[in-house]
Order: structure tokens, then sequence, then C-alpha cells
């Protein structure tokens, strides 16, 4: 809603109708109608406590008065709507302006749309449900810090880092330690998790460490060589996460 108060109170300051408008944040010619609409009305600054923005509306605006409340947007079915394939919110906010216009409500506009919603999300920490399919990707990741091996004969300890790979739809796991992370050492933990499984995913999706992303930027991704080099072989393909998106 505009905030017929404030232009009322700016004017009487002495501001200019290009001050007022960019402090409010209306239209120029919202502006000027106010301020025509006030003298016609012979209002002047300080007003009655009963002057609300509301009834301002109403008193300059009554056709606007039976559509002052505007239709408040079902946030839980938007957000399950955006869990199915191609509904995005701009078709989404076509609806509700349709279901608004039968109700003869005012719809809010599509950025305030968006904003109320994505509010809405935050604040209710609303998650999407990703579906997988079963066998078609495998998430694969150095887990956590390094652990120590002891030698129960020698009492030696070695540094020692964990392989994790996880197929997303089954939550079935293969887990291998190793005493580097070298590029060898990577691929030898893919071929063993291809052999525990039994078989191979269409994608690998790792994060974007060095041993397996040289570069993975938003319009370009390189992957290492001997990584390269195994996903031809084995006949699947790998897709990184975005950059500092680890739970891609």
């Amino acid at each position: 809603m505009v905030n017929y108060l404030e232009i009322l109170r700016l004017r009487n300051l002495g501001y200019t109708q290009r001050q007022i408008a960019a402090s409010v944040r209306s239209s120029r010619n919202t502006v000027s109608e106010v301020i025509d609409f006030a003298d016609a009305y012979n209002l002047a600054w300080p007003l009655d406590h009963a002057m609300t923005n509301p009834a301002l509306q109403s008193l300059f605006y009554p056709e606007r008065a039976s559509q002052s409340d505007r239709k408040e947007p079902d946030y839980q079915y938007i957000h399950n709507e955006l869990a199915k394939d191609n509904v995005t919110l701009t078709l989404l906010w076509s609806e509700y302006c349709e279901a608004c216009h039968a109700e003869n409500l005012a719809p809010y506009m599509y950025t305030h749309y968006c904003d109320k919603y994505r509010k809405w999300a935050r604040l209710t920490k609303a998650t999407m449900r990703i579906k997988h399919k079963p066998g078609s990707a495998v998430m694969v990741d150095w887990a956590g810090s390094t652990f120590d091996i002891h030698d129960p004969i020698t009492g030696e300890i070695t540094e020692a880092y964990l392989f994790v790979s996880v197929l997303p739809c089954s939550w079935y796991a293969y887990v291998e330690p190793c005493i580097d992370m070298k590029s060898e050492t990577w691929i030898a933990c893919h071929v063993n998790m291809y052999g525990y499984f039994g078989g191979v995913t269409r994608l690998i999706i790792p994060d974007n460490l060095k041993v397996g992303i040289d570069r993975n930027t938003r319009y370009d991704t390189v992957i290492n060589r001997s990584y390269n080099e195994m996903t031809d072989y084995y006949g699947t393909a790998v897709v990184p996460a975005r950059v500092d998106r680890p739970r891609d």
C-alpha cells in the first residue's frame, strides 16, 4: 500500500515531489495524485489520528476499497508444486492471479509474491525433496578429517583418509580407508567401489576436489585426465557439484 501519511508529512516539510517519491518508493505520478487529492479534501498535516493509510486510500480511491485486502498465497501449495517437473514460480503466480481475479481480490505483484514465498520457506526451513533414480548416480568424496591406523605389532601409527561413496536412492554405501589422496588412490577406490556395488552408475557426482576436477566454473568444467580416462573406460560421466555447494 502507498504510504499516504508519509507523503503528506514530507510535503509539509517542504520536500519536492521527486524527493518524496524516492523516499516512499512510489512513482512521481502517485505522489502528485495524492497531493492533489489532499488539496481537494483540504487535508493538512498533522492529520487526525483516525486518518490512517487504509482510511486515506478509501477516501482517495473508493473504487479500490473492495480490493484493499490482497489474497494471501498458499505457500505450502506453492512449495509442493515446485517439487514437480516443469513447474516454476512464474507459472504458479499466473495461476494465483487468475484465482484472485475470480474472487475479485487484488493479487501481489510477481516480485512481492516471490519474496513472500522465499521468506516463508526461510522461516519454516522448508526443503525440497530430490528424487533419485535407482543406480542413476553415485556421490563420492573424501569424508571428514583424517584418522589414525594403529599397527598392533609394531605400534606404528599411520594417518589415513576415508573414501566414501553413496547411492543416493538407497543410501547404499561403500567406504574405504586410504593412506593418501593421490590420483591413483582415488581411481583405485572407484574401481573397488564398482566391484562392491556390482555395476556402474550413469553418473558420478564428486565435490570439486583437485584429485578429480582441474577446474569447474559456471561455464567450464575440466576433469582430471586420469579421472576422465577412467570414466571413458566405464562408460560413465562426471558431474561435479557447484563450487562452494557441497550439499549438491
